[in-house]
């Protein structure tokens, strides 16, 4: 069951690779919604400590590992919002 485990925690944290990838290439945040990202950060968090707290290495790493891309993502979300939002200036 470890080994399930394990694969479970590769592909679910590898899914975040190409939205990751995307958002650096492109900056276009549009369709990322802050308030998904901004629970996902959380209950990431959450699992990681929960995790490490019970030993869990596939749990932990892989919350770890995904809560950086999230972030990633969330900083670049928070960057475009506040700069398409910006007053021009003339």
């Amino acid at each position: 069951m470890e080994f399930l485990g394990t694969v479970a925690a590769v592909l679910t944290t590898a899914s975040f690779v190409p939205q990751a990838i995307k958002t650096i290439r492109t900056r276009d945040v549009s369709g990322i919604s802050l308030l998904m990202y901004l629970m996902l950060l959380a209950g990431g968090v959450l699992w990681a400590i929960y995790g490490f707290h019970h030993d869990l290495y596939p749990v932990w790493i892989a919350n770890v590992v995904m809560t950086c891309f999230v972030t990633i993502i969330l900083v670049i979300k928070v960057q475009e919002t506040r700069r398409v939002s910006a007053p021009k200036k003339e």
